[in-house]
């Protein structure tokens, strides 16, 4: 006999999919064209956070993804809601996050008309999607959703969009609720592990490089196991500072901007890199320069959860298909039989590393190195650390200690406005966990009215806004390849401490090292949303100034295309 299950409209069986599938928060700006879902929402055990923008919405939801491993679930309109998040697709495409985004569409009947905001969703989102698809029949959202779920965290993460036609979600259906689909993991065989034990035997200068996501508590732990236990340097890759707690002593550093020359030198000279989550790729060798496809150089381990690796320019030696919790479940009790050829080397890789986190100090009234090391010493081991992109992030990236049980929202794929949006989502989310925000003058003006999100739902993320007058990444550049000739790169700045305290939050400006402390010590206790802005002239970088950048300059201290 076949089940009757209950007449519900498309909108109900969507949030009750979702109910499913586990989702406790989307964030989402409304709009008329998914009004059946958001009655559905009323009665629903999922918090819909508004959002001010659909950029800042879909950084939300990228956020949410990286921080819990799980899809984060955005909701927008058709034609300019959802072209408007756009920037969040590409984020979370190259970061490898987990991202479904919902957007209503114009009646069915009403398609191929030119109809009023009427959007192409395949044409517009497929090249940084991993599924487009549209939901013409409500029997079938089920179905889709289970599909679009699988599909963005199967593999290498990844975003998904659904479109979600005005009127289907208005039809009744009877139709049955589908399980959530789990994602495969991989595995190390027998065999792949006692080659790669051979590997580590006949090396003399290994290198262990994590990147990409999927990574949990679990695979952290496991992974470090090993590395310690092999005395092991790693690095991990571009804004994955989290991965590996920094205060191993087998925590060689970060690769990619803002990275150390002996951290590159290291790179360039191993004869042995093994990868665990993610390939490297062009920002982590400095345009392929470290790696070049030919010539001497490492052997290369791939252990990545999805077949292939593109842009790769050496062949692997051993690839392993495997996500890392399978990878560190494999190594964990893989030990070596004796002492390792290359146990100095690694205290070298420390020494050198602790060298370039140790604070540069500036002569300017207000010393950022003695700031940032002000506040590494106050914030707890359990810190979420949220920035955007631009020479604003080398600070936090550098002299900020990330420890097991910190956390990084930072978008590798240099995208400008994601700090605050990340900030208020990690806030939200924890609201018991400190979470800081750093921001450059320019990247926080994109995002910047998502404070009124943070207040509206009393999250207290502390933001840290370096405001030098200029996008900054490009007037390096500018000052490197064109000195003297300053063109489209100052801002004008309005005094953000009366912003942030326009929409109820707190707000400071500090200009002298001596005030900051003090400063801090009132953005912690206050309870609410806060920003200090750190007011500091023709600061470019740790060590840099305007006066001091020119051609000579290190081209790796920016990071091209982020501006602030």
């Amino acid at each position: 006999m076949t089940p009757q299950y209950p007449a519900r409209t498309g909108g109900q069986v969507l949030i009750d999919q979702l109910v499913r599938h586990g989702v406790d928060t989307l964030y989402g700006v409304p709009g008329e064209s998914y009004l059946a879902a958001l009655d559905a929402l009323h009665d629903a055990p999922v918090r819909m956070v508004v959002c001010r923008h659909e950029g800042g919405a879909g950084y939300m939801a990228e956020a949410y993804g990286k921080l819990t491993g799980r899809p984060g679930v955005c909701f927008t309109t058709r034609g300019p809601g959802a072209t408007n998040a756009l920037v969040a697709l590409h984020t979370a495409e190259q970061d490898a996050t987990p991202l479904v985004l919902f957007i209503g569409l114009v009646p069915r009947g009403h398609t191929g008309r030119r109809s009023f905001q009427e959007l192409d969703l395949r044409a517009t989102f497929g090249a940084c999607t991993k599924l487009v698809e549209t939901v013409d029949d409500a029997a079938r959202i089920p179905e889709h959703l289970a599909r679009a779920f699988a599909t963005a965290t199967g593999g290498r993460p990844g975003p998904v969009v659904l479109g979600l036609p005005e009127d289907m979600l208005t039809d009744a259906v009877r139709v049955a609720d589908a399980a959530p689909a789990p994602a495969p993991e991989g595995a190390v065989s027998p065999a792949q592990l006692d080659c790669l034990t051979d590997l580590l035997a006949s090396a003399e200068r290994p290198l262990a490089l994590l990147g990409g996501s999927r990574w949990t508590p679990g695979a952290r732990a496991d992974v470090r196991a090993w590395a310690e236990a092999w005395s092991l340097p790693v690095a991990v890759d571009f804004r994955c500072q989290d991965l590996f707690d920094n205060d191993s002593e087998v925590y060689a550093g970060a690769l990619g901007y803002g990275r150390s020359d002996a951290l590159a030198t290291r790179l360039r000279d191993a004869d042995l890199l093994i990868c665990v989550g993610a390939a490297p790729g062009d920002v982590t060798t400095d345009g392929f320069t470290l790696l070049p496809a030919g010539g001497p150089g490492p052997r290369i381990v791939l252990a990545l959860p999805e077949p292939g690796a593109p842009g790769l320019l050496r062949a692997p030696g051993l690839t392993l298909l495997a996500a890392p919790d399978a990878f560190g479940r494999a190594v964990r009790d893989l030990a070596p039989a004796g002492p390792v050829a290359w146990a100095a080397l690694t205290k070298e890789d420390r020494a050198a590393h602790l060298a370039h986190r140790t604070p540069v100090h500036d002569d300017d009234p207000l010393d950022l190195g003695a700031v940032f090391a002000e506040l590494d010493s106050r914030l707890p081991p359990d810190t979420i650390v949220t920035f955007g992109a631009g020479n604003h992030a080398l600070w936090a990236q550098r002299f900020l200690t990330y420890r097991d049980g910190s956390r990084q929202l930072a978008p590798r794929n240099g995208s400008m406005g994601y700090g605050i949006p990340a900030a208020v989502a990690a806030a939200i989310a924890h609201p018991g966990r400190q979470v800081v925000s750093v921001a450059g003058d320019g990247c926080f003006l994109m995002n910047g009215q998502e404070l009124a999100t943070a207040v509206a739902n009393g999250a207290t993320p502390l933001i840290l806004l370096v405001a030098n007058g200029t996008y900054g990444t490009i007037r390096q550049h500018q000052e490197q390849h064109y000195p003297g000739r300053v063109s489209g790169t100052g801002l004008v700045n309005p005094d953000f401490a009366a912003y942030a305290r326009a929409f109820g939050a707190h707000g400071e400006t500090v200009t002298t090292t001596e005030e900051f402390a003090p400063a801090l010590e009132r953005a912690l206790a206050v309870g609410t949303a806060a920003l200090i802005e750190l007011r500091t002239e023709g600061r470019l970088a740790p060590g840099e100034t305007v006066a001091t950048t020119g051609p000579a300059a290190h081209p790796a201290q920016g990071a091209p295309g982020c501006p602030n």
